[in-house]
């Protein structure tokens, strides 16, 4: 028997991936990381922004998300995201670009906690992966 699920992931303007045998998804989810194999109970969380890791046979896909929703039932996850990247399309001067934005952002004394928890979840995982 599989130990494989679905994983679709949909932003705004397209599908953004689709792969029907995936061995394990890690999330960067609210309640903190989180680990998705087949059979799991079903579940809606949000996304922070964070690394998202697709574990498909001996390769991994790596991605970036900003922010977003997740849905786990019947062995299908379905991840919602308006700013999603691959790992591979961040060079190092873009990924610079976006922290300084997020930390100008952060020292903005007009932005609330739930901004502010965002930006510095970005900010941490964009200087890690740089």
């Amino acid at each position: 028997m599989s130990d494989e699920f679905k994983v679709e992931i949909v932003n705004p303007e397209k599908s953004f991936l689709s792969k029907e045998d995936v061995s394990e998804v890690v999330l960067p989810a609210f309640e903190g990381e989180m680990g998705i194999l087949k059979d799991h109970i079903p579940l809606i969380t949000f996304l922070r922004p964070g690394i998202i890791i697709i574990k498909q046979d001996s390769l991994d896909k790596i991605l970036f998300v900003e922010e977003g929703t997740v849905e786990f039932v019947n062995n299908n996850l379905l991840i919602l995201s308006s700013t999603i990247k691959k790992l591979e399309d961040l060079d190092k001067n873009s990924i610079a670009s976006i922290v300084k934005n997020s930390e100008d952002k952060m020292n903005n004394t007009n932005i609330g906690d739930k901004e502010k928890y965002f930006l510095s979840h970005k900010i941490d995982t964009l200087k890690q992966i740089s």
